[in-house]
């Protein structure tokens, strides 16, 4: 870990626990149990104590313990929070720019780039919330290398899932889950282009909210796709999901949404505030109509598909009406448009980053200035940065045009977006369902430099694709390894999905910290 803090302040005799939520800490700063600024100083420690061994977090914020010391200045000038984020602290991925910081997504190559807050930082700290620390990821999003292993970056190290330390944690938002499946920070902020929030979170046990595109801004973040990418919550429950939803959402008219195809869903957003913890309802499910996906998800254990069988047990004494099953029409033919479409993709976006960041001013000495630069100074630096595995996709890339205009782009693009539409817009037209529920994906698999990834199975590319919002929910263990579920829903439901995911966590209660790591 780059440590970037100053040194805290000796231990305070105020403390809460670690796994606390967001509603008990403000609870324990309203009485006047701890401050922020001891509550920040608090999980300053337990990363100090247990990243070593998890790799969750690149660095921490030189001015944590400041931002909370102001944070509790103004709960006392105004008698009271500006917002339920008042003096939380929160673990931001290091592809999300916060000032005065590196913005690295992981790499080495971006480490002299000093760029301004991201639209969604902004928001955070006008909440009130405190920027702890950036959380590791896989590098560049996974997006470098086919065989490429989740949770590594060159600068954090291989991020391990605290449940079992062998284990991946899945990514590309890898330390913002294992941050918070082991109690380093309460909330945080993670990034999605396919899979890379739900997918993560599950591995982790832990819940994961992908918007609907454009519902939070992606101004301020290292792209992968303008079309795909999002940032989203990540929280031990859904209730503190919903506060950080509540708060990184906002209309970014640097960053317009995008509208909409014809569907039985609101034709768009409400443009003003959302106040999401308002839908957390225990009594949502009954009467709600849900597809349950299994086909996703046939290559999984038995063991692995029980745990579906007992989320649809759960659903139904709740009093859901499920249609079991329901089929998404050729979801399989998704991923080879999509992949195509990304590449190019991601050509655009990475060289436009690149630019605003040299026209910023926050391109430091040495910074590269395209991905053909990019790619150059990965190869200069071999023996540091493709010590693992290579880049592949990069080269890839760069052999697109890197244009959105090109037909063959479009094409792509046109078809990915029908076709993951058409899949999950097909079920809910037939069957009028709120919502269609799928395992996440697979348990923790062993790390493996040699083989990369062992993901048997994964649900995440028809929501991905399409732009729709999901949701994944602690459901159940195999092997002591945890598994989600997965609530999706026509495009601008997350109140919908929330209350959905609610009802189910309140009843299941199916989530356990890893004891691996008490302390």
């Amino acid at each position: 870990m780059r440590d970037f803090a100053r040194k805290s302040a000796p231990a305070s005799a105020s403390a809460v626990s670690p796994d606390a939520t967001v509603a008990e800490l403000q609870q324990a700063m309203a009485a006047g149990e701890i401050t922020s600024a001891e509550l920040t100083r608090q999980y300053l420690r337990r990363i100090s104590e247990l990243n070593p061994a998890l790799h969750a977090v690149i660095s921490v914020s030189q001015d944590a313990v400041a931002q909370a010391e102001a944070s509790d200045a103004a709960r006392a000038a105004s008698s009271g929070p500006r917002s339920p984020l008042e003096g939380i602290p929160v673990l931001v991925k290091d592809n999300v720019q916060v000032a005065g910081m590196p913005t690295t997504a992981g790499s080495p190559a971006l480490l002299g780039a000093q760029p301004p807050d991201a639209f969604i930082i902004a928001r955070l700290r006008a909440a009130g919330a405190v920027i702890l620390a950036k959380a590791n990821l896989s590098e560049w999003a996974n997006f470098r290398s086919i065989h490429s292993t989740s949770g590594w970056s060159t600068l954090g190290g291989q991020a391990a899932n605290p449940y079992s330390l062998d284990r991946n944690p899945s990514g590309s938002s890898s330390g913002s889950a294992v941050g918070v499946a082991a109690a380093l920070a309460p909330l945080a902020v993670g990034t999605e282009t396919d899979g890379s929030i739900i997918s993560p979170a599950s591995a982790c046990g832990i819940v994961g909210i992908k918007p609907t595109a454009g519902l939070v801004s992606r101004t301020g973040i290292v792209p992968l796709s303008p079309v795909q990418d999002t940032a989203g919550p990540m929280a031990a429950t859904v209730a503190d999901a919903a506060a950080l939803l509540s708060v990184l959402a906002a209309a970014d008219p640097l960053d317009p949404a995008v509208d909409p195809p014809e569907g039985p869903y609101p034709a768009q957003r409400d443009r003003g505030a959302t106040e999401y913890s308002a839908f957390l309802d225990p009594g949502a499910l009954e009467d709600a109509r849900i597809g349950v996906w299994r086909s996703g998800s046939g290559a999984a254990s038995a063991a692995t598909r029980a745990v579906l069988d007992a989320a649809v047990t759960q659903l139904r004494k709740l009093g859901a009406a499920l249609v079991d099953p329901v089929e998404l029409p050729d979801v399989d033919k998704i991923g080879e448009p999509e992949w195509a479409a990304l590449k190019c993709e991601f050509k655009y976006g990475i060289n436009a980053y690149l630019r605003y960041l040299a026209a910023y001013g926050g391109a430091g000495d040495g910074v590269p200035g395209s991905l053909e630069e990019l790619i150059s100074f990965n190869a200069r630096n071999a023996g540091l940065v493709l010590s693992r595995f290579g880049q592949e996709i990069f080269e890839q890339s760069q052999a697109t045009s890197g244009e959105l205009s090109d037909p063959g782009y479009l094409s792509a693009r046109a078809a990915a977006t029908r076709l993951a539409v058409t899949a999950l817009e097909t079920p809910v037209r037939e069957h009028q369902l709120d919502a269609i529920v799928s395992l996440t994906g697979t348990p923790a698999w062993l790390t493996d430099y040699v083989l990369g990834d062992h993901q048997v199975f994964g649900g995440s590319r028809p929501a991905a694709v399409s732009g729709w919002p999901s949701l994944t929910v602690p459901a159940g263990y195999v092997s002591g390894l945890p598994v989600g579920i997965t609530f999706t829903g026509p495009r601008w439901s997350e109140s919908r999905l929330i209350a959905l995911a609610y009802a189910f966590e309140q009843a299941s209660a199916a989530r356990r910290a890893p004891g691996l790591l008490r302390t």
